[in-house]
């Protein structure tokens, strides 16, 4: 089904249509992570590319994040993206109130202190670079440090309000 010329289902803009539409895209899946008093960590479906040279990432983070008081002054973060087969993990880390650094969570200290997650697909570590105000969000740029995209397997897709493999 495609949307009509005529726009007869044309909503006016609010925050209940905008996740409607995202709903329609398709995302990757990464868990971003950030050493503080302890470590803190969420789940990301806005990670982008910015830049090859330098290179740079971008994620959104909400202010009111139980993570985001750690991230307003961490100078480096963790990037991990996601495999179809850690569906699990990636819930934990978008629950609210989840102990996320538990014992079901299988991770190690990396380089500048940064959380890193095993098992999965690809990590980098960044040096954050700006925090950009948006909304009830900030907009995270960082430059990456170093990393490994040596995983192995599919990546974990976010789509239709819910985590997902994709299909052949």
């Amino acid at each position: 089904m495609t949307a009509s010329p005529e726009l007869g289902n044309a909503r006016t803009a609010s925050p209940d249509l905008l996740r409607s539409v995202f709903r329609q895209h398709a995302a990757g899946v990464a868990v971003i992570t950030a050493a503080g008093d302890r470590p803190v960590g969420f789940t990301a479906t806005s990670l982008n590319s910015v830049a090859a040279e330098p290179p740079l990432i971008s994620f959104g983070v909400g202010t009111s994040s139980s993570s985001w008081p750690v991230l307003a002054e961490a100078e480096h973060v963790g990037v991990h993206i996601l495999g179809e087969h850690q569906q699990e993990l990636a819930a934990t880390f978008a629950r609210s109130g989840a102990d996320r650094f538990g014992p079901s969570t299988d991770w190690r200290s990396g380089p500048e202190g940064v959380p890193l997650l095993d098992g999965v697909l690809a990590w980098l570590v960044c040096r954050v670079v700006a925090r950009i105000p948006a909304g009830d969000h900030r907009i995270v740029i960082a430059q990456a440090v170093v990393g490994d995209p040596a995983g192995s397997g599919r990546p974990l897709v976010y789509h239709q309000g819910r985590f997902t493999a994709l299909r052949d």
